[in-house]
């Protein structure tokens, strides 16, 4: 397993298939570019640093817009949070979505996020606005 510059956990080449899957798929005709949030913090010194956060895709056509991140799995909280610090981190009313490669049930966090698999993503038409 590697990090890509994505932020995808992933096997080797995996990851850049995934992203061109959901670009070619599903955002054709959207004005896409990638996202990055800067949040600031102070650390022990009481120093301001500004930490750089990455979404993989920002997709807008007219009035709407979509923040999508891939992740190759959630499996445990520490994971879900470094997927999802971004989008939380994102101060509109804006459609917020996880795109993970298990399938399962479409889902929703307490933050609006929602989350749904990869191959329902790809397949359903309407996928950005369940």
């Amino acid at each position: 397993m590697e990090t890509t510059q994505a932020g995808i956990i992933s096997s080797r080449g995996l990851s850049i298939k995934v992203l061109s899957f959901i670009y070619w798929k599903r955002l054709r005709g959207y004005s896409v570019q990638v996202g990055v949030v800067n949040i600031f913090t102070n650390d022990k010194t009481g120093k301001t640093v500004r930490t750089s956060l990455e979404t993989d895709f920002i997709a807008a056509k007219g009035s709407r817009i979509y923040y999508i991140q891939s992740a190759y799995s959630l499996d445990t909280p520490e994971k879900q949070d470094q997927e999802t610090r971004s989008l939380k981190n994102i101060d509109d009313s804006f459609k917020k979505i996880v795109v993970v490669r298990e399938s399962g049930p479409v889902r929703r966090d307490e933050n609006g996020i929602t989350y749904i698999g990869l191959e329902e993503f790809l397949l359903d038409e309407k996928s950005l606005d369940l």
